[in-house]
């Protein structure tokens, strides 16, 4: 790892600055959900753009790891306020009911993200080094990212006049809300488990190294496809319903690799990575549809702050379950998808 080289540290370390951003944004993410309730989204997410450009900087001209350590602190403040639940905040506060079909538009968008920003990093990295990326990326924030939020509207009129507002019942209940929290970190700490360790995995079904690559780039265009799917024929039925179906993708395809080893790796990586793709959707439209926009912002962000602390420790856990139990560590994850879907089924309307 470039960084851990030159700055003469573990990998580990390095890993273990990621994690401490990730936890810092699971604190920081019910704040911005409640601002972006008062004010709306387009003043924090324009900030989260200079945030995301200040800790790159400070990545890039990192001396010592105290610096570097910092640096990810400032990331983490801007994963906190900028990432998907700030997005799907300002969304709601735009077109209340109607939201979930821009939701589910920034993530069909989004869903290219890995398919440009992993060779577009590796291509600075090979060109200028790992510094000079980070300097790459910073500029990107403010060049690109920051005049696009400016774009927003402002405060929180919403701008879709054919939209009625929510109808908010009662509070929703501390089972629902525990339900959907459960829910948000199981499938999170899944789909992080897979990103981290999918080709491992596939290897020790019996695949090859070629295969489990080749099956790890399907993950992307199946996630797209399926966000295109719930655009289009699963908006029709009510979020709980493609959310039921994409938790069971999981375990259905842990069993599909189980039985059928190595050959079942692309069908495994079709199934997760369709599952994924909705559930990501399903993040924002759920709490949305079961309660309502009163609150939705700081809601979000406290439904997704377990979901933030699991992410951060999922690599390593289901790494030393791939090392200690080869293949079988995949029920591990069959079995939270499993307790996934039995809680979306517990969920009503």
């Amino acid at each position: 790892m470039p960084i851990a080289e030159d700055l003469g540290l573990s990998p580990v370390w390095v890993f273990g600055a990621f994690t401490m951003a990730m936890v810092i944004s699971a604190m920081v993410g019910p704040w911005a959900g409640a601002r972006i309730d008062g004010v709306g989204g387009r003043g924090v997410l324009m900030l989260s753009n200079l945030v995301f450009a200040a800790g790159l900087c400070l990545l890039a001209v990192a001396p010592t790891p105290l610096v570097l350590f910092a640096g990810w602190a400032v990331i983490g403040l801007g994963m906190g306020i900028g990432l998907y639940e700030a997005g799907f905040a300002t969304l709601a506060g735009i077109y209340g009911k109607e939201a979930r079909g821009p939701i589910t538009g920034i993530t069909l968008i989004a869903g290219f993200a890995s398919t440009v920003g992993w060779p577009l990093s590796g291509l600075m990295l090979a060109t200028w080094g790992w510094r000079e990326a980070c300097i790459g990326w910073a500029l990107i924030h403010l060049v690109v990212a920051l005049p696009l939020n400016a774009w927003l509207p402002k405060g929180t009129e919403r701008i879709a006049a054919a939209s009625t507002p929510v109808e908010d019942g009662p509070p929703p209940s501390r089972m629902a809300l525990s339900l959907l929290a459960f829910v948000f970190a199981a499938t999170w700490f899944n789909s992080t488990a897979m990103a981290a360790h999918l080709p491992g995995l596939l290897q020790a079904a019996g695949a090859s190294t070629t295969m489990a690559i080749a099956a790890g780039a399907l993950i992307g265009p199946a996630q797209v496809a399926a966000r295109v799917l719930e655009f289009g024929l699963l908006r029709r039925f009510h979020p709980l319903a493609s959310a039921r179906l994409a938790a069971s993708a999981h375990p259905v395809a842990a069993l599909c690799l189980v039985a059928f080893g190595g050959p079942a790796a692309y069908a495994f990586a079709l199934l997760h990575g369709a599952g994924n793709g909705i559930l990501t959707i399903a993040k924002g439209t759920l709490p949305l549809a079961l309660f309502g926009s009163a609150g939705y912002g700081a809601r979000l962000g406290w439904l997704n702050a377990p979901a933030r602390a699991l992410q951060a420790a999922a690599p390593l856990v289901f790494g030393a379950a791939l090392g200690a139990w080869g293949l079988h560590a995949i029920w591990l994850t069959a079995g939270v998808g499993v307790l996934a879907t039995a809680a979306l089924l517990i969920l009503r309307r």
